[in-house]
């Protein structure tokens, strides 16, 4: 009953009732980043894959200027992501526009996070099932080592959340982000800004 119907009240009952609360907060960070990411935007979209790999356009805050080499490509992240970038990544807050998403029902507050599309022909047929639950903003690998971990041990906890999803798991990933948001841990894989690409082997 909790899967099938609570979760999906809850999401949107409270996805709707942070948006209105926090709106003055996020007012602030718009006007922050408009000046920090030097005209690159403030928001951006990428196609993500949702429930049964349904593809759907994923809302963040951006924390990267458009900056490019010699050559006209991009910098590599870790030279585009900005000091203001780096606080509101560290703190989460680039995920609070998600929060649209899950009223739209494209993605759930918890669940397994939503990956590039280039990576469902990597899956093994054990990784896919990530794809049986709505993603969310947060979820069980997220608050076990979030970007710090292999990709390997990110699928396995996706995986077990997928086969114990019920309230009691959800109030612990919760609380367990809670605590990582606060101790900003596992915010970069060493050696990257954020999360090494997956090959469909780490």
């Amino acid at each position: 009953m909790y899967k099938h119907f609570f979760k999906r009240f809850i999401d949107f009952t409270v996805s709707l009732t942070v948006l209105i609360l926090i709106s003055p907060f996020l007012a602030l960070i718009t006007l922050w980043l408009h000046f920090a990411n030097r005209g690159a935007g403030v928001f951006f979209t990428q196609k993500r894959p949702g429930l049964h790999g349904r593809i759907f356009h994923v809302i963040k805050f951006k924390t990267m200027t458009d900056e490019c080499d010699a050559n006209g490509c991009l910098l590599p992240d870790e030279k585009r992501l900005t000091t203001v970038g780096k606080f509101v990544r560290s703190t989460s807050i680039d995920e609070l526009p998600q929060l649209i998403n899950v009223l739209k029902g494209e993605m759930s507050l918890l669940g397994p996070r939503p990956l590039l599309p280039e990576y469902l022909s990597l899956y093994s047929p054990h990784q896919a099932r990530r794809h049986e639950v709505r993603p969310g903003i947060s979820g069980w690998a997220q608050c076990h080592g979030r970007n710090a971990i292999s990709w390997s041990e990110k699928f396995d906890y996706d995986v077990w959340y997928v086969d114990h999803l019920c309230f009691a798991v959800d109030l612990k990933i919760i609380l367990k982000t809670l605590r990582s948001v606060i101790r900003r841990d596992g915010i970069s894989k060493k050696g990257h800004a954020t999360m090494e690409p997956f090959n469909g082997k780490n």
